[in-house]
C-alpha cells in the first residue's frame, strides 16, 4: 500500500488500542472493527472511515493523477502534532 495512507492507518491503530472494547472488554483490534464498531468511540468511527476513503482514492484513476488528498490531510495533521527540533548553529 502506499505511505499516503500510512498517518490514518497510525492513527487508526492507536485509537483502537486505546478504546474500551481493547483495553477493557479485551476484544483484539480487528473485532472491534468488525463486530464492535458501533461501540467504538466517535474518533475511530471517523479514523476508519477516513481510512476506506483514502484506500478507495488509491483506486481512483482521478485521484490518482491529483493526489491522495486523503492521505496528504492526515499527513499535515501528524506533521503538526510532532514538533520540529531547532537548528543548532
Amino acid at each position: 500500500m502506499s505511505s499516503s495512507c500510512d498517518a490514518i492507518l497510525k492513527a487508526l491503530k492507536e485509537c483502537l488500542l486505546n478504546s474500551d472494547c481493547v483495553q477493557k472488554q479485551g476484544h483484539l483490534p480487528s473485532e472491534c472493527l468488525k463486530q464492535y464498531s458501533n461501540d467504538l468511540p466517535e474518533q475511530c468511527q471517523l479514523l476508519r472511515k477516513s481510512t476506506f476513503e483514502c484506500k478507495r482514492n488509491m483506486l481512483d484513476m482521478r485521484t490518482r493523477f491529483r493526489g491522495n488528498t486523503v492521505g496528504m490531510d492526515a499527513e499535515k495533521l501528524r506533521q503538526q502534532k510532532t514538533p520540529v527540533p531547532p537548528a543548532e548553529s
